[in-house]
Parts: C-alpha cells; structure tokens; sequence
C-alpha cells in the first residue's frame, strides 16, 4: 500500500522522513459523550482507541519509518461544544481554568494509556525514535498565558464561530448563511466548538516543537 503511493523507494522515504501521527480518538470520546454514554463506559472504549493507534504506529514502522511523533489529546472538557453540553451550577465541577474537571480527568486517562503505549513500542522497536506530543499540557499553558500570547482572556472558553457544534439551537455549522463569525478570530482559542483556531494550533506547535526537535535526530 505504501508503496503504491511513494513508489519503490517508500522504505526510504520513511526513513529519512519525521511522520506525525495526527491526535487520534478525539470522535470516538467527543460521540460517545453527546450521545449521553457515561464516562465509565466510554472508558472501555480507550484500550481500543490506544490499540489502534499503536497498529497504526507499528505498521508505519515496518513499512520503514525511523522517526514518529505520536500526539495526546487535547483536554475535553475545556472546548466550548462540552462546556456547553455538560454545564453545571456546581462550582465544584470546573478547576482553575474554567473545565470540567471529569471530562479533562478522561483525556488525561487516555493520554496516560497512549504513553504506556509508546514505551512498549520503544522496546518493541530500539532503533526507532518514537516520540510524544503532549497537546494536553500545550493547551493548558496557551490558557494561563493567554495574555501573553495575544489571546483575550474574556474569550478562552468561547469560539469565534457560534455554530450548531457550540450552540444546538443553531441552524447551521461555521460557513452556513446567518452565523455569526468574530471579527479578530487571531485572539480566540477555539474556531468553533470542537476545533482550535489557527493561532491557537500555531501556539500549540511553538510549545511542543522544542521538545520535538531535541528528542528527534533532526538536521538542519
């Protein structure tokens, strides 16, 4: 299949190549939870969530990659979409920041089973680099220094598209005729209610790159 799309040297492309496995699982938590599932059940979803992205990992390896970020994923219950769906009056059920604390407690179950997942492909495989892209943390600086890279702090936790993925009553998702847009999407986090904005994604990256380029064997 590989070689099919990069032709005869695919092995060697691999090879020379960083690979970025894309944040994975976030629809199969994000469904689940708008579908009412509790948290408990859809914890027994994430050993499947973690064992497919580990498949993946090992299949991409013997196809001849030598290099791999795997990234985590963002903390749920600071998006708008859940924010919005999950309210509650119990002050006691956000943290400093403004989440939902269960919701970030199962990211942060997820993203503790992917790293146990990643150093049992670190064994498995003693001469790949495989790497860890921690979006959760990344996510929870932007939010406490938010002032400091240009986001309004009255914004965090709202988006600047108000979309049916923000607001169910809505008739439309962002793009759709009479939704309604910010006029300086640069200082909002969130795009809509399940999607950063491109400064924020930009933000992310700037946070994790350092620790990337050290842990890889990159050349400049």
């Amino acid at each position: 299949e590989y070689n099919s799309f990069f032709g005869v040297d695919c092995a060697d492309r691999l090879n020379k190549s960083l690979i970025l496995m894309g944040e994975i699982g976030g629809n199969d938590i994000n469904y689940p939870l708008a579908q009412g599932k509790s948290l408990e059940e859809i914890k027994t979803y994430v050993p499947f969530i973690i064992q497919a992205i580990a498949n993946a990992t090992r299949e991409i390896i013997i196809a001849g990659a030598s290099q791999i970020v795997i990234s985590g994923n963002f903390p749920f219950g600071c998006f708008p979409y859940t924010l919005s769906a999950f309210s509650s009056n119990d002050s006691t059920d956000y943290d400093e920041n403004g989440c939902i604390k269960r919701l970030n407690d199962l990211a942060i179950y997820q993203n503790s089973n992917l790293q146990t997942a990643i150093y049992s492909l670190r064994r498995e495989f003693p001469n790949v680099v495989i790497l860890y892209a921690d979006y959760y943390n990344a996510f929870l600086t932007i939010l406490r220094q938010a002032p400091i890279l240009g986001f309004d702090r009255r914004t965090l936790l709202s988006p600047c598209c108000q979309s049916r993925d923000y607001n169910p009553t809505s008739p439309q998702f962002c793009g759709g005729i009479g939704v309604p847009v910010c006029d300086n999407p640069n200082q909002y986090v969130h795009w809509d209610g399940l999607h950063l904005t491109e400064e924020a994604h930009r933000q992310v990256s700037k946070i994790i790159d350092t620790n990337l380029v050290l842990g890889a064997n990159c050349t400049f």
